[in-house]
């Protein structure tokens, strides 16, 4: 079956961000996610789960372990397991971005 943000599973999270998923399983999740000017999410790392961020639009700043890293479109950066990092967009526009995660990280955070 085809997916997309029109017929995926949605959810909203943080301070008015969405996410989209993709692919949903213990092994493996893909999240198709949304975040408006100027919001962050919350510094935390997984025990288990590594984690590939990929920016489809606009530009994200992801920190990991305390350094600052810049992504514009159809940039990528892995985060692996017990790395603290935060994803937050400081641009004046919406950042779309798909986080890739193996295994899946629900029940896998530990917020700082």
């Amino acid at each position: 079956m085809k997916i997309s943000k029109n017929n995926a599973e949605h959810y909203i999270w943080g301070d008015q961000c969405d996410g989209w998923h993709l692919v949903k399983n213990n092994e493996l999740s893909v999240i198709h996610e949304r975040m408006p000017a100027n919001t962050a999410e919350i510094n935390h790392y997984h025990h288990h789960a590594r984690q590939f961020f990929f920016v489809l639009a606009g530009t994200a700043t992801i920190e990991i372990e305390g350094e600052s890293i810049s992504l514009q479109a159809k940039e990528g950066i892995e985060v692996p397991p017990l790395k603290s990092h935060q994803m937050r967009n400081d641009s004046n526009q919406d950042v779309e971005f798909l986080v890739i995660s193996q295994p899946n990280s629900k029940d896998d955070r530990v917020h700082l």
